[in-house]
């Protein structure tokens, strides 16, 4: 059998004896770790939690197969979005004509094409005007009235023009309040993802397009991939500035009342600093990046390093109240303390590394950093601390500095040890009662919150459209920057029918040289789902078929080939494929070919638009439903059908999480109370307040409408995590008061008095830490702070009221099997 209090006696003389030894080695080992910041990148966006998701796995293979810009490789797009009473009236578009001029005319744009509703009806205007300044000349040239029967002629000729427009257009006599233009600039490193990433080449070029375009007369505003990476990038920072500060403030205020003495408080403060450098210094050596989920450490590491520093102290005093002195008063505090610490953080570990197996691998790297920071806490608050506290003592008994304060929080007397023993009184009266309300009460709450709804979206990572009233008042070093990505995207979802990113594509495998293979295309795009942009009663989409349709108007030789291969009349050629085929890559459209079926004529992509107001499952599911059609090999794929993919990863993360940690839990706690108490039914006991946080956590998260995202889908891991931490110390303290002479009620009353007014001290300065995360800018990181804060009170609270009410059953139920063991051991059939 393991004497783990062999151990504990080797650290205590460590502490307590070589206390100037320990605090330097500790030092020496944050110099160490300090040397990690400077190795810690940063990581932003959505493009992170992507990658290993099967469905962006299809995605990027049909990129790889197909994408080409329309100019060529190494090219990106910037939209000008304009607005205006009317943007099809002619200044309107003589003014974006010219913001495209002034664009293509500045050589650091490396602008190589642009597309425009202003300039297809320029060039129907003038039909050998190639070049923007000519075309500026031909609407300058025309008179309103035949830049309005241009304007008619352009949207019968061209449909897709339309989408350039907003959803308002008029066609009989032509308006619209916006419209959208197409700015391409040649630019190395831009990826099918950029945007989503936290830096990207086109952040310069867009950046100066504004101040470019503001040039123009008219509403006109830049959007683009480079624009949002910049807001992801800066929110991380402003983020950081906002809730630091605030939390330094608050947990600063709550730990002076907690610890009343300026010696403590300046020991707590150095070893939450230690923590802090430990976690990210390690990062750094690891080569793990900063991202938008890990600003959640922090305070994370606060609560749990509050927690021990606070309980540290106050059993402490808790002997040196008695005057005993310094050595013999710690070695008893930590003789008790080390064996509580080394079970929250098992358990906490368990909560966090349950996230490990999430398919997610910023989910993976939030569970290992805050589970190595955990370890780094305990080692810190459990050896550290106390051997900086008795040395720091030992200095004021030998100078004769005074002290302050060596009252423990939750003293017999004080009105906080009074108000902690309500448990207690409802375990002494009615135990069996009010243990089946909270049974019922959490299968109630656990079967309500299951009905969490889950969304991962790229607006998930940017501020909110409008920053709240408190920024306004902010110090102007700390307000944060001024945002436009969300409101711009807000605008384009509720002004044009469909987006740049709201599009889904079908991936179809199989031999396209098959005289059906085209006839199949053609009518998968009939009769479209409810989610799907529809043109003229087909859906709207681009595919190989578009390409030859384009091809057949600008050549009449290509124009009777393929109606001499078209037995049906319908303008999809049903024979000689091969022949159709190889015509269209030898012409000027085979580039554009290429980017819509494989030259071995084996694989297409079909591109839809898809509604921008469609909720994701709605598309997902239309998208699967259309490829379901297709009789050859049909994939459903694209950015909306990724993100659903993501969303569903994030469910089932969640709840695999959650169950694994339950049961790691439940099996470490049986472990540890046997291996340390020989109770193992006391990690049962322990175990029933946290399954009712958890699903009080649960139903606030439905109630509220807090979805499970890539960070709240995490906090019911995590709130096992920091819930064991609360009835833990109180289990704990128990197991230490309930021997000898001393009744269960009476050990009860003792241990929430004592350990329960540090829990309370801990409790207020850990949700204020954590909760200052709902300053952070990203409406995300304040969810998950508010989810935290609540998930540290409701453990509190459970701990208080319904934890005594367990160690009663669970004593109870004891007896009661020991006097039936014991009937059976003395009855004899004779």
């Amino acid at each position: 059998m393991l004497d783990y209090q062999k151990y504990i006696d080797i650290l205590d003389d460590w502490i307590v004896n070589r206390d100037k030894t320990v605090v330097a080695v500790f030092i020496i080992a944050t110099l160490i770790l300090s040397a990690g910041f400077g190795m810690t990148a940063t990581d932003s966006g959505t493009s992170q939690f992507t990658e290993g998701v099967p469905a962006q796995e299809a995605f990027d293979e049909v990129n790889d197969n197909f994408e080409r810009e329309p100019f060529g490789e190494g090219t990106g797009s910037t939209t000008l979005i304009q607005k205006d009473q009317n943007v099809l009236s002619k200044p309107a578009i003589l003014n974006m004509l010219k913001a495209q001029n002034r664009l293509t005319e500045r050589e650091s744009q490396d602008v190589v094409g642009t597309t425009s509703v202003a300039q297809a009806v320029a060039q129907t205007l003038d039909p050998n005007a190639d070049t923007l300044p000519e075309q500026i000349d031909a609407v300058e040239a025309a008179s309103q009235t035949e830049i309005k029967s241009a304007t008619r002629t352009t949207l019968e000729r061209q449909p897709a023009v339309a989408g350039l427009l907003s959803n308002d257009l008029n066609r009989e006599e032509p308006s619209a309040s916006a419209t959208l233009t197409t700015v391409t600039h040649e630019v190395s490193g831009v990826s099918s993802s950029a945007g989503t990433e936290g830096s990207s080449p086109l952040t310069p070029i867009q950046q100066e397009a504004e101040f470019i375009v503001s040039s123009v007369d008219g509403d006109i505003s830049v959007f683009g991939s480079g624009l949002i990476s910049a807001e992801l990038s800066s929110v991380i920072s402003d983020s950081l500035g906002l809730v630091v500060p605030a939390a330094v403030v608050l947990i600063l205020f709550f730990l002076i009342i907690a610890y009343r003495d300026p010696f403590d408080l300046l020991i707590g403060l150095v070893s939450l600093a230690m923590a802090i450098v430990w976690t990210f210094g390690f990062m750094g050596w690891a080569g793990i990046p900063f991202t938008q989920m890990l600003i959640t450490v922090p305070p994370l590491l606060l609560a749990i390093g509050i927690d021990f520093g606070i309980h540290a102290v106050n059993r402490y005093r808790e002997e040196r109240i008695e005057d005993i002195e310094p050595t013999p008063a710690m070695r008893t505090a930590t003789d008790q303390l080390l064996p509580a610490f080394f079970i929250v953080t098992g358990t906490t570990v368990l909560g966090f590394a349950a996230n490990g197996t999430s398919q997610l691998g910023p989910i993976r790297d939030l569970g290992f950093v805050a589970s190595v920071g955990i370890i780094f806490t305990f080692l810190i608050f459990g050896i550290f601390l106390p051997s900086f506290k008795h040395f720091m003592d030992r200095q004021r008994v030998r100078y004769n500095l005074p002290e302050f304060s060596i009252a423990p929080i939750g003293s017999e007397d004080s009105a906080v040890g009074k108000s902690l023993t309500v448990g207690v009184t409802i375990a002494r009266r009615a135990p069996y009662i009010f243990f089946a309300l909270v049974l019922v009460s959490t299968a109630a709450m656990g079967a309500y919150g299951t009905g969490i709804d889950t969304r991962f979206t790229t607006e998930d990572f940017l501020p909110p459209e409008e920053n709240p009233g408190y920024v306004e008042v902010l110090p102007e070093a700390v307000a944060p920057s001024e945002y436009t990505v969300t409101k711009q995207i807000n605008y384009l979802e509720d002004t044009f029918e469909s987006g740049e990113s709201d599009t889904v594509t079908i991936y179809v495998e199989g031999s396209l040289q098959d005289g059906t293979a085209l006839e199949e295309i053609r009518r998968a795009n009939q009769d479209p789902p409810d989610s799907f942009v529809t043109a003229g009663g087909s859906a709207d989409t681009t595919s190989i078929l578009t390409v030859i349709n384009r091809y057949e108007r600008t050549s009449p030789e290509f124009r009777q080939l393929v109606a001499q291969n078209d037995q049906n009349g319908n303008g999809v050629p049903d024979q000689n494929l091969p022949t159709i085929y190889n015509a269209l890559y030898d012409s000027p459209y085979g580039d554009r070919a290429e980017s819509y079926m494989t030259d071995d004529y084996t694989r297409t992509r079909i591109v839809y638009s898809v509604e921008s107001d469609a909720s994701q499952q709605e598309v997902t599911d239309d998208t699967r439903a259309v490829a379901d059609e297709f009789r050859m090999e049909a994939t459903a794929t694209g950015s909306v059908v990724v993100l659903k993919a993501v969303s569903d990863v994030i469910a089932e993360s969640a709840y695999i999480s959650l169950a694994l940690a339950i049961l790691a839990s439940a099996a470490f706690l049986l472990f540890a109370y046997w291996l340390l108490e020989r109770r193992p039914g006391l990690g049962v006991a322990n175990l029933v307040p946290i399954l009712l946080t958890i699903a009080a956590l649960a139903t606030t998260m439905r109630y509220l409408d807090i979805p499970f995202n890539v960070l709240t889908g995490t906090t019911l891991s995590i709130g096992i995590g920091l819930g064991i931490d609360y009835s833990a110390h109180l289990v704990h303290r128990f197991s230490e008061e309930y021997r000898g002479d001393t009744g269960l009620l009476e050990a009860l009353d003792i241990s929430v008095r004592g350990t329960g007014g540090a829990l309370a001290g801990s409790m207020v300065t850990t949700t204020s830490g954590t909760g200052v995360l709902v300053l952070a800018v990203v409406p995300i990181l304040g969810q998950f702070g508010l989810l935290i804060a609540l998930s540290v009170l409701y453990s509190f609270i459970a701990s208080i009221l319904v934890l005594p009410t367990s160690i009663v059953i669970w004593d109870h139920s004891r007896n009661t099997l020991d006097s039936l063991l014991s009937s059976r051991s003395t009855w004899s059939p004779n």
